[in-house]
């Protein structure tokens, strides 16, 4: 179990590629050096591309050392001399085809090393089905029932060994064949590593220590509900198998005093957030992009309210967002906001320029809709900021992403350009420093980092504090108490107007920020 003490701050994070401003981290640095940037973030996470990496912009890791081309420890150091503390991921599920592991079986297949890394997937279902034309088993109905997809078709890969034979490895996000006559550079993917296999522990050992050295305080547990598998289960969450996993990354972590945020999307109904906080760690917040567009809509913060409220009383520890790399989730809001309500804000989300991403090809499974939150909140300066200041007041800690902060729109041109499957290209426009002095010249971004720096600041914010939430027709009031310190936000979604402010001892008011009438 882990110590909930073990989790310290709730002050905001800044969410980054490492390339997404001025096209590495030396200039990300420069950026936090101004003055306009200072005491705005406590936290800064960044996500896989900075390392070795070919696919899926980062989370096809091939090996953890840092890309050169945009990072390097010197800067990490410096980044890390400011007081920011580093989050970054580690994914553990599964490796590059061109990780060096996988690289060896294909070059030396039963003779390598790393012969039970990946999971082959005719000897994990041996005796359970029936061997195709292709060359794989086919599981019998009775275990294909059981299974959770995240694409069309069996989740594996059949791959060519240095030898000539092929064999189907277990492959469940994404693949790409090319045809380039070599068996070292032809496949790309993403292949499900075995936890069974020792060497994968001692690899998941080494990473650890990898990324502590670079000084990741928080590591972000990708995809690590797919992990644990056997035949006859989910293969996605399946219990106890995953706890006993998490329980063991903990240990790995534990000397380092790293906190562990496992990252998992599931819908509300079902609790999962509640039993991973249950279990002692942070859980992401994936309702609160949907709920706070609801609200703004709907002129109506109840459900907001509610979800407050149950964070308060079950001890919830979470890190919220507006926008992310990835979409506006959907499915995780089924069972809290009404299925009507969902759709509606689906189809709001698409009239505004996003799209929908639905769950392995299934339409009338939907994932979550690409779009910048901008254009989520209709491209309006003062719903971007009363987004934000709700997303500041609601329990958790704050992670921003960089594209929003900067109020950007949606990239049609680099979703055109990154083809079939690019849609969340629409949400990771890179802008160079040019971009970022205009923007922060511009007074949604000033208002926002002013926001920031009082969240980060004012003492009143902490995962102790004692939290009041009310809500009254189109109005919400959120107080912080702390010690002497108050910080409180009143707001009315009718009228998009609020006041947040920050008081100390005897009630003197020593930050107020206001939206008034438009």
């Amino acid at each position: 179990m882990v110590s909930r003490e073990q989790y310290g701050d709730n002050r905001p994070m800044l969410n980054v590629y490492p390339d997404s401003i001025g096209g590495n981290l030396a200039a990300l640095h420069e950026l936090l050096e101004d003055a306009q940037m200072q005491d705005v973030f406590s936290d800064l996470y960044i996500l896989p591309s900075i390392f070795h990496s070919d696919l899926d912009r980062g989370f096809s890791v091939i090996d953890y050392d840092l890309e050169e081309s945009y990072a390097s420890r010197d800067i990490l150091e410096k980044i890390k001399e400011k007081g920011i503390h580093l989050k970054l991921d580690f994914v553990l599920n599964h490796a590059s085809v061109q990780s060096p592991q996988f690289q060896d079986l294909l070059e030396r297949g039963d003779r390598s090393e790393y012969k039970d890394f990946f999971i082959n997937w005719n000897a994990f279902w041996d005796g359970c089905g029936s061997m195709t034309e292709e060359g794989y088993i086919m599981p019998r109905q009775e275990y294909l029932d059981q299974m959770f997809f995240r694409k069309p078709g069996l989740p594996l890969l059949m791959v060519e060994f240095a030898d000539g034979s092929r064999a189907p490895y277990w492959n469940t996000f994404y693949q790409e064949i090319r045809d380039t006559g070599d068996y070292h550079t032809r496949y790309l993917g993403q292949m499900d590593l075995n936890i069974r296999s020792g060497r994968v522990w001692d690899f998941y050992r080494e990473t650890v220590g990898k990324l502590a050295g670079y000084g990741a305080r928080i590591i972000r547990l990708d995809a690590f509900a797919y992990a644990p598998k056997a035949p006859g289960t989910r293969n996605f969450l399946n219990e106890p198998d995953t706890w006993t996993v998490l329980d063991r990354i903990q240990e790995l972590a534990d000397p380092y005093n790293i906190k562990l945020l496992p990252e998992i999307h599931a819908s509300y109904a079902e609790k999962r957030y509640e039993l991973i906080a249950s279990k002692g760690y942070l859980v992401y917040d994936f309702f609160l992009p949907g709920l706070i567009i609801d609200a703004l809509e709907r002129r109506d913060g109840s459900y907001l309210e509610q979800w407050a409220k149950e964070q308060i009383e079950k001890g919830i520890h979470s890190v919220n967002m507006l926008g992310c790399h990835d979409g506006i989730p959907m499915l995780d809001l089924e069972g809290l906001l009404p299925e009507e309500r969902i759709q509606q804000l689906i189809a709001l989300l698409v009239e505004r320029g996003g799209y929908v991403k639905d769950l392995h090809g299934n339409k009338k499974m939907y994932y979550q809709v690409n779009t910048t939150y901008y254009n989520a909140v209709g491209s309006e300066p003062r719903a971007l900021l009363l987004a934000r200041a709700v997303q500041l007041f609601m329990p958790g800690k704050p992670q921003i992403w960089y594209l929003d902060l900067f109020a950007g729109s949606n990239d049609y041109k680099a979703v055109k350009a990154a083809g079939a499957g690019g849609h969340k290209e629409i949400n990771r426009t890179n802008l160079t420093m040019k971009d970022v002095g205009e923007r922060l010249k511009k007074d949604v971004v000033g208002r926002q980092l002013q926001m920031l720096r009082f969240r980060n600041t004012f003492p009143a914010f902490s995962f102790d504090s004692d939290m009041e939430i009310r809500c009254n027709g189109t109005g919400m009031t959120y107080v912080w108490k702390k010690d002497v310190w108050a910080a409180e936000l009143t707001l009315d979604f009718e009228t998009q107007e609020f006041v947040m402010t920050g008081k100390q001892s005897g009630g003197r008011e020593v930050f107020r920020l206001e939206q008034g009438i438009k």
